[in-house]
């Protein structure tokens, strides 16, 4: 960690430590060394949820600002309120508000106000569940919930053991928990004029494709609200880019208050062309078309590719030529090894990401 906030800082980038567990008793001495520690690393804040926690952090690391987790549940503004007075710098609304609720949020604390804007939501109580404690043992309230919401289930009438019966089925299965996910490209403006001052990409247990492509796409609507608000559109490239990654199902949640937004997801979005992989990561440039390549998955001489850039469109591309670390071209690219590929332009740029289309 020491290592990874020092990197963060030295590239402008804010670096937010969650500590948002419900602890035990057993557990507090442990807790407090490690707030000693995370004093040392210095990151930019620490995320709670539990209010003992707070006081322990207020009490050890008095120099680094503290936010308040959205499984706090903070339903209204005398909440937010509360965690203000007490030293919070910035408070995560509960998943279940509308838009207009937070906003009344906003204009009653000066806390800054963070909520999702996009990502898996949890078809639980701000994402107080037990499932995943009964099932498998991995309490979801201290960051091990092995996402039992996503199973499929059946019927089983006792005396008849072996017969399953469907609940609700699709070509895939039954699916009674299943939330769809979480998107509010289309709603850029109205999230910030309700006072929203930081904007939350779910991306737990995500790959690098699903967390370069979200922040992508909002860091650009974000920017093209600021830059011209009163004109402000939603880009076909932001959909389209938003349809590449994996996800369920796209909806507004709670925030524009449409019970239309809050059924489970048993149909295929309307924006999805088809999946894509990554294959690999640009980690240098060796020519004018060259670049070397941290290979993620395998590909082909002659495959054609997406490079996923840090601004603009999706670029299209070619791969020419690959050659392998002995310096021997090569007809394809294995997993977990380093390749200088050649193609057809020069698009490509270090940390760039390459992907191909998965055909159904």
């Amino acid at each position: 960690m020491h290592q990874a906030v020092r990197f963060a800082h030295e590239h402008g980038v804010k670096v937010y430590v969650a500590c948002n567990i419900y602890p035990r008793n057993d557990e507090l001495e442990a807790i407090a060394d490690y707030m000693g520690k995370l004093g040392e690393i210095a990151p930019d804040a620490v995320i709670v949820a539990d209010p003992g926690i707070f006081m322990l952090a207020r009490e050890v690391i008095p120099q680094i600002p503290l936010h308040v987790s959205t499984q706090a549940n903070i339903t209204h503004y005398r909440s937010a309120l509360f965690w203000e007075n007490i030293g919070a710098k910035r408070v995560n609304v509960a998943r279940e508000l509308s838009l207009k609720e937070i906003k009344e949020i906003a204009e009653q604390s000066s806390a800054e106000i963070e909520a999702f804007v996009h990502g898996a939501m949890c078809i639980s109580y701000s994402g107080r569940c037990l499932l995943s404690s009964f099932m498998a043992k991995r309490d979801s309230n201290r960051g091990m919930c092995c996402h039992p919401c996503r199973f499929r289930y059946t019927l089983m009438e006792a005396l008849r053991p072996g017969q399953y019966y469907p609940i609700m089925e699709d070509d895939r299965g039954a699916y009674i928990f299943n939330s769809r996910d979480l998107c509010m490209i289309e709603h850029i403006p109205e999230m910030i004029e309700s006072g929203i001052r930081s904007l939350k990409i779910e991306g737990r247990m995500k790959g690098i494709n699903y967390v370069a492509a979200t922040v992508k796409v909002y860091r650009e609507a974000i920017d093209a609200y600021y830059a011209h608000s009163e004109a402000h559109t939603v880009r076909k490239e932001w959909l389209e880019e938003l349809a590449k990654i994996n996800y369920r199902e796209y909806c507004t949640g709670f925030y524009l208050g449409d019970p239309d937004q809050l059924t489970l997801n048993y149909n295929k979005s309307k924006y999805a062309p088809g999946p894509y992989r990554i294959v690999g990561k640009v980690i240098g440039k060796t020519g004018p078309k060259s670049v070397s390549v941290d290979v993620r998955n395998k590909f082909l001489k002659g495959d054609a590719i997406e490079i996923l850039t840090k601004k603009g469109p999706v670029q299209t591309d070619k791969i020419l030529d690959i050659v392998d670390e002995d310096g021997e071209s090569v007809s394809f690219a294995q997993t977990n090894t380093t390749v200088v590929v050649t193609l057809e332009s020069e698009c490509c740029s270090v940390n760039d990401l390459m992907r191909i289309g998965v055909k159904g």
